[in-house]
């Protein structure tokens, strides 16, 4: 068996800012720690900070009063945000930026008075979050099929916005059926598909090239995690989402030589190494690392979050 890792794979910027804020606010505050949903979708990382002393919790009301609470990477609604205030609740934000971009441009357009679409799964946090933070109903829908059945107010003033993990070539569909059906519509093209998000679909999609099975480590509650999954599969590749490295069937590599690995961006690449360690017992050859481009990225800590020397750096 030869394996290929995609290059890149595993956490992106805005995950790994979200868990320097859990950590952080654990060394300065001390715990108990509350965090408002999954810090990110990834259960060993919840599990691990877990032990630290962050509890995580679904609803606001578990919150005791004055207590630190942190906000997911996925981002909330702006009525979490005033009812956390009005329980005087000690907020620290770990939203991804490139979330709040996205709430911003919802914002945007509502203020314009255009009646909004959110392209996303209804019910993920992401959108829940994008959806609570205008005050005027909000569409969602993921399909083409979706957008002709859309009954609209007036087809002459939408917008739309994305989640920001979705596949690129799902998400190009519904664009180009919005912009079809309502002609004037007004929105960021692709552009809210997220730089990582991108970068890991693109790595699948070249590395499929190359493979016949395809593993996907990453949570089965991680949309960019199912979405690189999809496009191996729509790449023509066997592929598959695991956990770790306890998921691994033995069939599933009966006459598939070459295996490709890749990760999600809420995936730590300890799990990846897991994978690897277990692939071994069926008789790995070679492990090699497709080119690609690095991430430079990084995300700004909250300024309550920083040291002194970092505040001054900073400015």
């Amino acid at each position: 068996m030869n394996v290929i890792l995609a290059q890149p794979r595993g956490f992106c910027a805005g995950v790994v800012r979200a868990i320097e804020i859990v950590e952080r606010a654990l060394e300065i505050y001390e715990p108990p720690i509350y965090v408002l949903h999954e810090i990110v979708h990834n259960r060993h990382v919840v599990n691990d900070l877990k032990e630290r002393g962050a509890i995580f919790v679904e609803k606001l009301e578990e919150v005791p009063s004055s207590a630190i609470c942190i906000f997911s990477a996925h981002g909330v609604a702006t009525t979490v945000v005033k009812n956390a205030e009005q329980r005087q609740l000690q907020i620290i934000d770990a939203t991804c930026p490139l979330v709040t971009k996205v709430h911003t441009q919802a914002q945007r357009y509502v203020q314009q008075g255009l009646e909004l679409i959110i392209i996303g799964h209804a019910g993920h946090p992401e959108v829940e979050g994008t959806r609570g933070c205008v005050d005027e109903t909000m569409h969602v829908l993921c399909t083409p099929e979706e957008v002709m059945a859309l009954s609209v107010k007036n087809p002459e003033q939408l917008a739309y916005v994305t989640q920001t993990t979705l596949s690129l070539d799902d998400t190009r569909d519904v664009i180009a059926a919005l912009t079809t059906r309502f002609p004037n519509i007004k929105g960021p093209a692709l552009n809210d598909i997220c730089y990582a998000t991108q970068n890991r679909q693109n790595a699948v999609r070249q590395l499929a090239n190359d493979v016949e099975v395809l593993l996907v480590v990453g949570a089965n509650n991680s949309s960019n995690s199912n979405r690189l999954r999809e496009v191996g599969t729509q790449a023509g590749v066997q592929a598959y989402l695991i956990e770790d490295a306890e998921d691994l069937q033995p069939q599933w590599f009966v006459n598939r030589p070459t295996v490709g690995i890749t990760a999600g961006a809420s995936a730590p690449e300890v799990l990846v190494e897991g994978v690897l360690q277990r692939l071994n017992n069926f008789g790995v050859t070679t492990i090699k690392t497709m080119p690609g481009k690095p991430e430079n990225t990084t995300f700004r800590i909250p300024v309550s979050l920083l040291t002194q020397k970092e505040k001054k750096f900073q400015g």
